[in-house]
């Protein structure tokens, strides 16, 4: 009986808590009503030099890094290419290449060398919901997390990504950056 009761209990803790991290959750439709007013056109955003900066915050909202990404984006008819490279403030370089696809529904997908399979994105008005998996290494250990990305156009040539990154459903830490289009790549270090 004390072993049905503790399943019990644990069950429900568990349920509880996936209840909890999707009580609060942001639905793409919640603003495709939007689109109208300020759509978002990643083939036009993402098309030429852009420069972005932002912060990864653990789970209780530290600063744990800082980062400074140049980006260059080309696009051929429905097929894009995204190069970024990231200066962090530990002077650690990475890079990345996103190949990314407009779908004929409106929605896109994309790769990239350290993704997990493919990542997918929906737009709604002027903003864009784009998830993938990824291993993070995090002190030495490296971790299987999906990254749930919400871009947020504010204004032509500038937007906004949130991103959580989250385990089990949990959101372990964030990642906030401000994007925005450039006349020219800038070389600027942290």
């Amino acid at each position: 009986m004390t072993l049905i009761r503790t399943w019990t209990r644990i069950l429900v803790l568990a349920a509880s808590l996936l209840g909890l991290s999707a009580c609060g959750s942001a639905s793409i439709e919640d603003y495709r009503q939007e689109a109208e007013t300020a759509p978002i056109d990643l083939k036009q955003f993402f098309n030429g030099p852009l420069e972005a900066f932002g912060v990864v915050l653990n789970r209780q909202g530290k600063v744990e890094r800082r980062f400074y990404v140049t980006m260059v984006g080309t696009w051929k008819d429905d097929e894009g290419v995204l190069e970024e490279w990231f200066e962090w403030d530990d002077g650690e370089k990475t890079t990345r290449t996103w190949y990314i696809t407009k779908n004929a529904d409106g929605s896109y997908s994309g790769k990239a060398s350290d993704i997990i399979g493919e990542a997918t994105g929906e737009v709604g008005g002027y903003a864009l919901r784009w998830k993938y998996e990824m291993d993070l290494e995090v002190g030495g250990d490296t971790y299987r997390v999906t990254f749930d990305d919400w871009l947020y156009q504010i204004r032509e040539g500038e937007l906004i990504n949130r991103s959580y990154i989250k385990k089990f459903g949990l959101t372990f830490g964030e990642v906030i950056l401000a994007i925005r289009q450039t006349d020219e790549l800038k070389n600027t270090s942290l």
